[in-house]
């Protein structure tokens, strides 16, 4: 251990953190879309996008509710279940400035709720730092009305 801080100790600070930051690509990946549960169905319609500085070549986006998915799920391509009530799909490239596939779900509740809420973010970032979480980080609340709600 005394070794390791003996490492860093010559070192200015601004040098210590250039060391340890990730040098890697740097994109701002973002979700927009829309969420409507009717009955035990829940219907998520979303396209990712990303605004840069890099272009990536897949990245993966996490869907999360509160209530339990049904068993029995037939998920869009390049999506697959990731828990009791999580769903992952990849995004496709995403070029700079510019978007990714569009991500449609039907999913099955287990039982019909009154209101599920409905986190999205990204589980993977295609290897890329993004220093703008807020739009790709979403909490949307739906109703049991049918009615769509946007994000």
């Amino acid at each position: 251990m005394a070794g390791l801080l003996a490492l860093g100790a010559g070192v200015p600070g601004s040098a210590q953190a250039s060391v340890s930051a990730w040098d890697g690509p740097e994109a701002d990946v973002a979700y927009h879309g829309r969420v409507a549960l009717s009955g035990a169905r829940l219907r998520i319609w979303m396209v990712p996008e990303n605004d840069g500085p890099a272009a990536l070549p897949n990245a993966t986006v996490r869907v999360r509710l509160s209530a339990e998915l049904a068993d029995r799920q037939e998920l869009a391509e390049g999506c697959a279940r990731a828990g009791l009530r999580e769903v992952v799909c990849e995004t496709g490239s995403l070029p700079l400035h510019g978007q990714g596939r569009h991500i449609g779900l039907l999913l099955g509740l287990r039982d019909r709720a009154p209101e599920v809420a409905v986190r999205v973010d990204t589980w993977w970032n295609g290897g890329a730092t993004d220093r703008n979480r807020a739009n790709n980080e979403h909490v949307v609340l739906a109703l049991d009305t049918g009615d769509a709600y946007a994000f």
